[in-house]
């Protein structure tokens, strides 16, 4: 049986070794990519005193038992480095990336760990639309040391539901998204507009997206707009100037033409503590250094991070994410 085999010994990989081994050359090759645009690696804390407030993460917290000179005891284990980073670009250190090991709480299964690898990047004066073309170029980049190949394709996240499901999912009633589940049952109970949405997404449209085709989805509603920036789509509806990437039906890369407001972020990360009050979740603090970082003077930039987990299971077609770790969560 193969080393990931159901019934191998627990000390065993639950990846085989050549999955591995194409990690390692990932890496080299992100690192390699990034080196021939002078885009600098970082390394940012994996503690902070504030957490991620998104409503739909959930983050690990621990206490620390050492001397803090008056400082939080409680720190959250990082969902990503964003606001690190952020913090790096509002003191004017210019394209940065990170490459590393980040963590959420109750996602585990077929296709999550609780502890993952992110790549992370951004670019000074750059927008969504530009950032797009070089996110897809860096996957086609890894597709390569596989021997594979995969075109980029656009489109408005508007246009897409329109096309594929025949409805508008900025003015369609709840019902109407509702019925656009077709046979996919799904308890209602405490579940909102953009819950529907996300649901059509992964149930009807993601299982449909080809599997060599590299499709960018922007210009998200307003009410998912997350850290990015607000526009009018010329018809009147604020978007968010955000993307997601995908390769066939794994997303692999979520995009932002980033935020720069300090009082507006403020006010989105009271809004989203608001909704975990609401659920009963836990609420991490506000950071405040991100947002001291934000007023100090933010540059306009755009940013992307992108899961290399996921980017292995595309490049060796799977779609278990035990195969590309070299213990996942079952026999860490």
């Amino acid at each position: 049986m193969s080393a990931n085999g159901s019934h191998a010994p627990r000390w065993r990989p639950s990846a085989e070794l050549t999955a591995l081994h194409l990690r390692a050359r990932l890496n080299a090759a992100v690192r390699a990519y990034f080196a021939e645009r002078a885009v600098t690696e970082v390394e940012t804390p994996v503690l902070s005193v504030a957490g991620n407030t998104d409503p739909n993460i959930a983050s690990f917290s621990l206490q620390f038992s050492g001397r803090t000179d008056g400082a939080p005891r409680t720190r959250w284990l990082r969902t990503s480095p964003e606001f690190a980073l952020k913090r790096l670009l509002a003191a004017g250190f210019g394209d940065c990336y990170e490459l590393g090991r980040v963590f959420r709480d109750g996602e585990a299964g077929g296709r999550h760990n609780p502890e993952f690898t992110m790549l992370e990047w951004y670019r000074v004066g750059w927008d969504q639309r530009r950032l797009i073309g070089e996110t897809a170029d860096l996957v086609r980049v890894a597709l390569a040391l596989v021997g594979r190949d995969a075109r980029l394709r656009e489109v408005a996240y508007r246009d897409l539901y329109r096309e594929r499901l025949g409805l508008d999912p900025f003015s369609a009633s709840d019902e109407a998204l509702q019925a656009a589940l077709g046979e996919v049952v799904i308890d209602p109970a405490g579940l909102n507009r953009d819950d529907w949405l996300d649901l059509l997404m992964t149930h009807r449209l993601q299982p449909g997206f080809a599997r060599d085709e590299l499709l960018a989805v922007r210009d998200y509603p307003a009410s998912q707009c997350a850290l990015a920036r607000l526009r009018d789509d010329g018809d009147g509806w604020p978007v968010a100037e955000r993307f997601e990437l995908y390769l066939g039906p794994l997303e692999l890369a979520n995009g932002y033409h980033e935020l720069a407001d300090a009082d507006e972020q403020g006010a989105r990360f009271d809004r989203d503590r608001a909704v975990r009050e609401r659920r009963g979740a836990a609420a991490p603090p506000r950071d405040e250094a991100l947002l001291s970082a934000l007023a100090a003077g933010f540059p306009s930039c755009a940013g992307v991070a992108m899961g290399m987990d996921r980017l292995l299971m595309a490049m060796l077609d799977t779609d278990r994410i035990g195969a590309v770790l070299a213990f996942d969560f079952t026999r860490a």
